[in-house]
């Protein structure tokens, strides 16, 4: 029982370094830009609201590491949806619906044939999923090499909705009580991450994934169906991509070539400041948040700073990703020796 106690303390710790990092840097940027507004809880909520489609491809991707595998196609692939999106609604005259089902519908689909590729013909998930990358970059080329701006009417009526939170309101330079407010985008993003938190928490589905992703070898003991279940996690992995990619697209509201390049990066990055072992088996979608939200913060701080590169927001999440990469090292040493 003890041992089993200091596995999950072990598994956790991560987790709880990721949480309290984030509350000290927002702590700190409250302190260090009080004057300038920083402990606005506007301030705090856009943290949300700039990175929604990031959450949900964060969380799709601490699915897939999870598993032991990789999708490093998801930045190409949220270009490819953006684009089909405001081609279909720019170009075609297609409606918002349908164009938002094509998106789902190629998302599902270009995840089953990646999770094909990698469940059933065994290629590396690294491989498969370049290969991916380089297709979903390509074909957003070859249906536009210029930027589609959308002006679909319903699209940007949602894009542009402020849902008022009822507190924290302060009195603006005309003697106007302003509200804090969030889009339709962060509840859609909090919906998926507590779906998901759900599914890989109390289903058989994400015991299975754990499984698989803890030791393969000891599933197929089990009696799971290793392969069935990395296809399954492949298809859903491609959904919520194209999930994030529509959040992505309410956010900019246009569809070019260069979007969310290095999305694929930062989403990786996330998950693992956020406690999922890159060797599998660990992972948990609300460390990923968090390890989102740190990359906000990054950002905030040199936006109210107003002098340093936004590269800076780059070199910082490298030095915590190399950090949270030595611990986990520390800790797979210390299990084996266990």
């Amino acid at each position: 029982m003890k041992q089993k106690l200091k596995e999950i303390d072990t598994n956790k710790f991560l987790l709880w370094i990721t949480i309290v990092m984030f509350f000290v840097m927002y702590l700190i940027g409250t302190i260090v830009f009080h004057d300038d507004g920083f402990a606005k809880p506007q301030v705090f909520l856009n943290l949300f609201t700039n990175n929604a489609g990031l959450i949900v491809i964060a969380v799709s991707m601490t699915m897939v590491l999870i598993t032991g595998g990789i999708d490093i196609s998801v930045g190409s692939m949220v270009a490819l949806h953006c684009m089909i999106l405001a081609d279909l609604m720019q170009n075609k005259g297609m409606s918002m619906e349908l164009a938002i089902l094509v998106v789902l519908i190629v998302g599902i689909i270009f995840g089953a044939v990646q999770g094909f590729l990698v469940a059933y013909l065994n290629i590396q998930p690294f491989i498969v999923t370049l290969a991916g990358m380089f297709f979903g970059r390509g074909m957003t080329a070859v249906i536009s090499t210029e930027m589609i701006s959308i002006s679909n009417e319903k699209f940007l009526n949602i894009a542009n909705n402020k849902i008022n939170i009822p507190f924290g309101g302060n009195l603006n330079s005309h003697g106007v009580m302003m509200y804090p407010f969030v889009y339709p985008t962060v509840i859609i993003a909090f919906l998926v991450l507590i779906i998901m938190f759900i599914v890989l928490r109390f289903t058989k589905f994400g015991r299975n994934v754990y499984a698989v992703g803890g030791n393969q070898q000891s599933a197929l003991l089990m009696g799971l169906n290793v392969k069935r279940t990395k296809f399954q996690v492949y298809i859903l992995d491609g959904f919520l991509v194209s999930i994030g990619g529509i959040l992505f697209c309410l956010n900019t509201c246009a569809g070019f070539v260069e979007q969310a390049k290095g999305f694929e990066m930062e989403a990786i990055a996330g998950a693992v400041i956020g406690g999922t072992l890159l060797t599998g088996g660990v992972g948990n979608v609300f460390g990923s948040l968090f390890g989102v939200m740190i990359k906000g913060t990054i950002e905030s701080f040199i936006s109210f700073q107003g002098t340093l590169s936004s590269w800076w927001t780059k070199i910082v999440i490298a030095l915590l990703l190399t950090f949270f990469i030595v611990l986990q090292s520390i800790f797979a040493k210390i299990k084996a020796k266990k």
